[in-house]
């Protein structure tokens, strides 16, 4: 089986992770210069790098389609540039999943592969895709869902040791991105960890930085740039969370429910 997930942030690669253990053959895009937060557990890294590793899976940029077939061949995960998801009418996939939690759907049909599953807000089961994955934490995080849309986005950060919107970094004003710190850094309430245009990025809360956007990266003034965890533990910094994990449990089920894959047990 083939899937194309469309993004390679932190919970596309948590989805990418299910499902390659599962045994499920995945290619993925994103931005040719991503902007996902948590780059040590995101394969959008392999886009900028060339290569990346998380939890002991291998990704590789690949350029073409025929290129991400190859690399499939030697157990590696391919990622292309393709914001647009254009590989998929050459790959033609047993399955589209598009995680790139823009909030909307950006492109995605219900007619993209026989079973297409959208991940968070922004879609419609029956309408633009076959299933819906809830990427809301609390009690239907993770929960695929055959009628009906995803929990609508409330732009305030899930609870994580206590904090919600406070752990959230976001950039102080429209320009480049110029980073002081780095991913697994201990920060204290005050620390300057970025600037933009002058204007400093302060750390909101103590914790360990979890995510920080790559030098140089175009930003708008409140785009997500940073990302704290309060429970100061570095090797979460180096792990998918919970969520990515969760949510790719919920887009296994789908993909495998849909197509078939494992009988007529059904739903």
């Amino acid at each position: 089986m083939l899937v194309v997930i469309r993004g390679a942030g932190d919970i596309a690669t948590g989805i990418a992770l299910r499902l390659w253990r599962a045994g499920i053959r995945v290619v993925m895009t994103d931005l040719e210069k991503p902007t996902a937060i948590r780059r040590t557990v995101a394969f959008s890294t392999a886009v900028v790098r060339g290569e990346t590793v998380v939890e002991d899976v291998a990704a590789r940029r690949a350029d073409c389609p025929g290129q991400a077939l190859e690399l499939l061949e030697r157990g590696v995960v391919p990622v292309l540039a393709d914001p647009q998801g254009v590989c998929v009418h050459a790959l033609r996939p047993d399955a589209v999943v598009d995680a790139i939690l823009a909030k909307k759907n950006l492109g995605t049909r219900i007619t993209d592969a026989p079973v297409v599953v959208g991940v968070g807000p922004g879609f419609t089961a029956g309408v633009d895709c076959h299933a819906v994955v809830e990427t809301m934490r609390g009690h239907a995080l993770g929960r695929a869902l055959y009628e009906g849309s995803a929990q609508p986005d409330t732009g305030v950060p899930g609870l994580i040791g206590g904090f919600a919107g406070e752990r959230v970094l976001r950039a102080p004003a429209d320009g480049v991105f110029h980073r002081y710190l780095e991913i697994g850094d201990r920060v204290k309430t005050g620390d300057v960890a970025a600037e933009v245009d002058g204007r400093p990025m302060v750390c909101t809360l103590d914790g360990v930085l979890r995510g920080i956007l790559p030098e140089g990266t175009p930003v708008h003034e409140g785009m997500k740039a940073g990302d704290i965890d309060p429970r100061c533990k570095i090797e979460h910094c180096y792990r998918a969370s919970d969520k990515a994990l969760a949510v790719g449990g919920g887009v296994l089920e789908a993909v495998l429910g849909l197509s078939g894959a494992l009988g007529s047990a059904g739903r």
